[in-house]
């Protein structure tokens, strides 16, 4: 699955002519590879180059995230602890700390942390980077039950002895409130029965006797239900929108190009589409879990028994869905070129989608403009001279000078930090947008290929985990964003299900609307018609 992250990089904007698939060059890679889907479809475009371990881990390192004490140090009357910190570095039961910083530790030891006590509970940043990161070394089923075990165990809930309802009512906020941050944050963990049996059984036992924690419970359950609900119908929507979508040029062979509908016909403001685009965004960013993000690197750990973690599990349906949605709009960006027939109306389009990119710069959906610069720029569509020779592209060169990928993505990443500083002090939800995925992907990409996850002690590296977690971070922050747009069913209605042209069908609308220049064109044409009519 970490072939996956690679089709998800949007690293490199492609010249002109060049082909939208992923090019990746891996550091013990002598030739480029190729990255497909399982259902074999080209995804993303770049190409990646190796950073080193140093490189990786070294970034950012004065920018830490808040740790949890390396032991239950002072709590206020609420029992909770002030953060407080050990005054040097030394290993504490199985953790090791580094200026206070928690920086590797056993797997074992990193579960009884999770793990609160009377006396404890850990710090949210510490539950929220252990529960995304723990699924690289162990199912989170296995997890929950050794959560549960833990909880049953330190409480002495089955001394017979115990005073059961003394040490219920001691432990029982700090567990619940746990589970409720893992229910909330990580819902899609609970789609398997093992987890939902582990979370009731643990429930019953906290809430048994208490009228109190039986409502707290029973809200807990209703919220993670609701939301699995909400998937399992995003996830039908999604189903339903894919078998809609056909071959345009299938339909070109049925329906005669004249009375069939473009792009203009449907929206003809660049401003209401760049709206509808961001609603499709947004829509599709709410759904991704932040464990995608790490499961779909999930391979084999040399280190752990050669035991591959979530073999039984869809790893990144939502993230997939999404990268999919990239695709699909270069696509139709590139179709909607290529399909008229007459130059000036190619011509029309074209002004249309480089106002539409500006658009979506404007507004801060960046993602929806990387994917209709790089349908712009796909080989069928920038062959098209005589096509690009009726445009003015001074403003299209203006936005490609914004995603020149040079310096890391130098100009891009400045335009990200204006928007970002606009969102932190937005007034208004519209100022609040701040659409970024390739670069997100790219950068967990290059952290996780960069640094191990383990030590060679065994330990856990959880210094490289602190990093990806402030960088997930970031994404719940987008995702959270409600689209201040309304909604225009017919305009989401085509954008989500008019067909498209394959590649193959892109090249030869491209080569009618303006024959082949040179002999391998030529060559290409012949085989594209004679397939063409070999299908018919």
């Amino acid at each position: 699955m970490a072939k996956f992250l690679a089709e998800l990089l949007g690293c490199t904007l492609p010249e002109k002519g060049a082909s939208p698939m992923f090019e990746v060059r891996l550091k013990s890679s002598k030739r480029p590879v190729f990255w497909t889907t399982a259902s074999g479809n080209m995804l993303y475009w770049g190409k990646l180059l190796y950073c080193s371990n140093t490189e990786i881990c070294n970034t950012n390192k004065s920018d830490k995230m808040p740790q949890t004490p390396p032991f239950p140090a002072m709590y206020g009357s609420n029992g909770y602890n002030k953060n407080l910190y050990k005054a040097k570095e030394e290993d504490y039961e199985g953790l090791y700390y580094h200026d206070n910083n928690l920086v590797s530790g056993s797997l074992e030891a990193l579960i009884e942390h999770l793990v609160p006590t009377v006396a404890y509970y850990p710090d949210r940043t510490y539950i929220f980077t252990f529960l995304i990161s723990s699924r690289l070394f162990i199912h989170p089923y296995e997890l929950m039950s050794k959560v549960c075990h833990l909880c049953v165990d330190q409480q002495r809930l089955t001394d017979p002895q115990a005073d059961k309802v003394q040490e219920v009512r001691k432990i029982a906020p700090k567990i619940l409130q746990l589970l409720t941050e893992w229910t909330e944050t990580f819902p899609y963990d609970f789609r398997d029965e093992r987890m939902m049996k582990s979370l009731k059984e643990l429930t019953h036992r906290l809430s048994s006797g208490d009228e109190l924690y039986r409502k707290a419970v029973q809200q807990m359950t209703q919220t993670l239900i609701r939301k699995l609900t909400t998937l399992s119908q995003y996830e039908e929507a999604l189903a339903k929108i894919n078998s809609s979508v056909t071959d345009r040029l299938t339909v070109l062979k049925t329906k005669p190009q004249s009375i069939q509908r473009d792009i203009l016909t449907i929206c003809s403001d660049p401003f209401v589409l760049a709206q509808q685009l961001t609603h499709i965004e947004l829509e599709r960013l709410s759904y991704i879990g932040p464990e995608e993000f790490v499961q779909a690197f999930v391979q084999k750990d040399l280190l752990d028994n050669d035991k591959r973690c979530f073999s039984d599990h869809k790893k990144a349906s939502n993230l997939e869905a999404y990268v999919e949605w990239f695709n699909r709009l270069s696509y139709l960006v590139a179709t909607e070129i290529c399909m008229p027939v007459k130059k000036k109306h190619r011509a029309r389009v074209i002004e249309f989608f480089i106002d539409v990119a500006r658009e979506c710069f404007n507004i801060g959906n960046f993602n929806s403009l990387m994917a209709i610069i790089t349908g712009m720029n796909m080989s069928p569509v920038s062959r098209l001279k005589k096509t690009w020779g009726k445009v003015k592209t001074a403003k299209f060169d203006i936005l490609e000078h914004q995603m020149d990928p040079s310096s890391n993505f130098y100009n891009y990443r400045t335009a990200l930090r204006g928007a970002t500083q606009r969102s932190i002090t937005a007034h208004s939800s519209r100022e609040k947008l701040n659409i970024v995925f390739s670069l997100l992907i790219k950068d967990i990409y290059f952290l996780n290929e960069g640094c191990a996850n383990r030590l060679l002690n065994g330990h856990v590296n959880f210094e490289k985990f602190w990093e990806l977690a402030k960088q997930v971070m970031e994404f719940m922050t987008w995702k959270k964003v409600e689209c201040p747009f309304d909604r225009d069913r017919k305009i989401l209605q085509y954008l989500l299900t008019a067909p498209v042209f394959s590649e193959d069908a892109l090249y030869l609308a491209s080569y009618e609307s303006e024959g082949p220049e040179n002999n391998m064109e030529k060559d290409r044409w012949k085989s594209l018609r004679s397939s063409l009519l070999n299908r018919t």
